[in-house]
């Protein structure tokens, strides 16, 4: 059973939807899918919630966070999850860029800037080794600055694992990516009409129109 942890926020429910639909299509593994949200002082109700995910799990055995509300899953989570390495505390995408979308989320409730920092969009996708010692001091993980919590800041370098870029694409920084396992819309989902014309919102329509089938 691969535990899967999921952003969702009520505002933006179709795309959580959307995702499991995705990960469900394309795999045959058993998955364990688990919504989160709460304990957020940022733009999206799960943005520090994802950190707890170590709690959850009694601090055993491996998990993935997905922010799952802006993306779909095109490759099989199993590969994904394959990839553990138990000498890292967490494995990510190592994001290197800058926004080409100054505000995000634009004609919706949750418009607001989309500013730059380091290792932005790190956390959006991770591998979590919940038994590793970094995640064990929950006190003062619940204490540690957003931000911070964001770039791994609490986490030695050497234990943040790499992970291929095709599993976290940014479709709306990057642009286009058949080989794309999982499509990440940062700055808006197709499902709003300022992004209706993002990159690869076919695949996401794609999946938003599974999750609403019902065979007669």
């Amino acid at each position: 059973m691969i535990p899967l942890f999921c952003g969702f926020d009520a505002r933006e429910a179709v795309g959580y939807h959307a995702f499991c639909a995705s990960v469900i299509a394309n795999t045959k593994d058993a998955v364990a899918f688990t919504p989160l949200q709460g304990w957020s002082d940022g733009t999206n109700a799960f943005t520090r919630a994802r950190f707890l995910v170590p709690v959850l799990m009694k601090h055993k055995g491996w998990a993935i966070f997905a922010d799952a509300a802006d993306m779909i899953c095109r490759g099989d989570i199993a590969d994904l999850w394959a990839m553990r390495d138990q000498s890292k505390a967490v494995m990510v995408v190592c994001h290197d860029y800058k926004t080409r979308h100054p505000m995000k989320y634009v004609g919706t409730q949750m418009k607001s800037a989309n500013s730059d920092y380091e290792r932005k969009n790190w956390a959006s996708l991770m591998l979590i080794n919940c038994e590793h010692p970094v995640w064990a001091d929950t006190v003062k993980l619940l204490e540690t600055p957003t931000l911070d919590l964001l770039q791994f800041r609490h986490i030695p370098d050497e234990k943040i694992g790499a992970l291929p870029k095709a599993w976290n694409w940014l479709v709306d920084e990057d642009g286009e990516c058949p080989g794309a396992n999982i499509c990440h819309w940062t700055a808006g989902i197709p499902a709003w009409p300022a992004y209706v014309g993002a990159p690869m919102a076919d695949e996401w329509h794609k999946y938003h129109n599974l999750a609403n089938h019902a065979s007669a």
